[in-house]
């Protein structure tokens, strides 16, 4: 039986309400500064403004996005996370990514690092399609997740997150696939940290 994602919200909500400590006092690793800045100057090349932010964790990058004179929204599966933060002065809401409630075209941009590598493919076209529809036409959207050679899917454990976190790893061609479905490819390219496999996606609606 394939994996849905009403099925794992739970677990992941659980997981990152009691991680917040941990995940706010982590350094970003360089080469996630790099990818977010070259995200940034694609905002300012095309004069976004309103941004939205999918899994926002503590609000590290909303903040930064905010620091750059975006109008940022950022929001959380985790109660706890969306705390976090509210307390760094955001406009953070408590919303999973099947059930954006924003009006249509609210967004000239969208960014996620890491938030749809827990949705099963099952749901990853819903999740495209909601995406796309808070985005108006043009829109720019950042989708940023580790992959593997092999699709997976399944929990991991990390000795850190607890329960252990639903991941969907998908293979290079499946990404682009699905991304395919609702935008226009603008850049995809890997990064490979600490024999990572980071798939990063620009995006256009």
């Amino acid at each position: 039986m394939n994996p849905r994602y009403q099925d794992v919200t739970e677990s992941l909500r659980t997981a990152y309400d009691g991680a917040v400590e941990h995940r706010d006092r982590t350094e970003k690793a360089p080469w996630k500064i790099t990818e977010r800045a070259g995200f940034l100057r694609r905002l300012r090349d095309e004069g976004c403004q309103r941004l939205l932010e999918l899994g926002a964790g503590t609000g590290q990058d909303s903040v930064f996005f905010a620091g750059q004179g975006l109008q940022v929204v950022a929001t959380d599966l985790s109660p706890k996370m969306v705390a976090c933060c509210r307390e760094k002065g955001l406009d953070a809401r408590v919303m999973d990514l099947l059930h954006l409630d924003f009006p249509a075209e609210s967004f000239d941009a969208v960014y996620a690092l890491n938030c749809l590598l827990h949705v099963p493919n099952a749901d990853l076209p819903a999740a495209g399609e909601v995406i796309a529809s808070v985005l108006r036409p043009g829109g720019l959207f950042f989708l940023g997740v580790y992959g593997h050679d092999v699709a997976e899917e399944g929990p991991f454990e990390d000795g850190i997150h607890h329960p252990p976190r639903f991941f969907s790893w998908r293979t290079d061609e499946q990404i682009q696939q699905f991304a395919r479905q609702r935008f226009d490819i603008v850049d995809f390219h890997v990064v490979a940290p600490q024999r990572q496999h980071f798939q990063s996606l620009t995006l256009r609606r």
